[in-house]
């Protein structure tokens, strides 16, 4: 009881305090804020790229990382997004089989189908931790300003042959239908491996999408195909993440997209620790650093993201460089007003500057 009674009050001072970000206009344009959104998926966002066997310490690392992630964020009172997968949501297999969606993308490689492999899952969270997360969603509700977004119900890829606007439709209505029946009501979207189709937008506002995660600017991160990334957009992705090939990729809130929904691009994906780079860590931290500080400096936006899973390997040192990073965030927010906002409230306030 004293732990639900904190919360609520927790809760009403950080909408407070969102409220005032929102009317103070005149100092807004001297203002900037982070945006931290994670794609939270488990096995259904690599299933078709690696084996279960391959990557089960980062999967079952998971259920390590995500509490140490809550309290760091509840501890720098980072406002975050969880853009998380629908089937993750269901309690076991019977419950998973009855939210599958009617229409079913038909992807010419079979093998990005989820529901071709619906035969390997197990009966439950605690028998398959790989494909059920409703313990883990639990825990992150239970933190103040964590934002439950959608990451669409089967993992869908919006650009990939052989799917179409009705089974996305169809995909997006059983994500809302069994986050609904968990009592959260999506306003954000991200799509699976930032495969953006602007035509889908328009089905995401008819069924009260606000805001979706676009790409940042750039060709090495333009939307495309999985097989048409090519070596060399990788490569200069991986580049980017340690030197400023790209910009930092910061934007002022008045100059967002809004139509048909709040556009709120990525600036850059927090790359997991890799032992065999760890000599270029410090030029990874700097990177995220710099953009961060300039985003404060400039009154402007940086949107950072990452995976649950890329920190469920090499725990500590993800961790660590994390606490940098938000340790950052807290500095400039005492030297400049830095706020930390979810794509949600990002979008909100969008809305509310172009309105005046």
């Amino acid at each position: 009881m004293y732990k639900k009674s904190a919360r609520i009050l927790n809760n009403i001072y950080h909408y407070n305090r969102l409220g005032e970000f929102i009317f103070r206009k005149k100092s807004m344009s001297k203002q900037g804020a982070i945006i931290i959104s994670l794609d939270f998926e488990l096995n259904w966002g690599v299933h078709d790229v690696i084996s279960l066997e391959q990557y089960r310490e980062n999967l079952l690392g998971v259920r390590e990382a995500i509490p140490q992630m809550l309290e760091l964020f509840h501890r720098f009172d980072i406002h975050a997004t969880w853009a998380t997968v629908g089937m993750l949501f269901c309690e076991n297999k019977k419950e998973l089989l009855d939210s599958l969606p009617s229409l079913q993308p038909n992807y010419e490689n079979s093998n990005f189908s989820p529901y071709k492999k619906l035969n390997v899952v197990g009966e439950n969270e605690l028998i398959d931790p790989f494909h059920y997360a409703k313990s883990l969603i639990k825990q992150i509700e239970n933190y103040p300003n964590q934002e439950i977004a959608t990451h669409t119900f089967s993992h869908y890829y919006c650009l990939e042959e052989g799917q179409n606007e009705k089974s996305f439709e169809a995909d997006l209505q059983a994500a809302l239908r069994i986050a609904n029946s968990n009592g959260h009501v999506f306003k954000s979207i991200v799509f699976p491996r930032n495969q953006t189709n602007q035509s889908y937008l328009q089905v995401c506002k008819k069924y009260g999408i606000q805001c979706y995660r676009g790409n940042e600017l750039g060709w090495p991160y333009r939307a495309s195909r999985y097989h048409s990334e090519g070596i060399m957009k990788r490569a200069l992705r991986l580049l980017d993440s340690y030197l400023n090939v790209c910009g930092h990729d910061t934007y002022r809130i008045s100059e967002v997209e809004t139509k048909p929904v709040v556009n709120l691009p990525s600036s850059r994906f927090l790359r997991p620790y890799i032992a065999k780079l760890r000599i270029l860590e410090p030029l990874r931290l700097r990177r995220i650093k710099k953009g961060i500080t300039y985003a404060a400096q400039k009154g402007e936006v940086f949107h950072l993201w990452w995976h649950p899973h890329n920190f469920g390997k090499n725990i500590d040192e993800n961790i660590r460089f994390l606490t940098e990073i938000l340790q950052l965030v807290s500095n400039l927010r005492n030297e400049y007003g830095f706020e930390s906002l979810s794509m949600a409230e990002a979008s909100d306030l969008v809305s509310k500057v172009k309105r005046e």
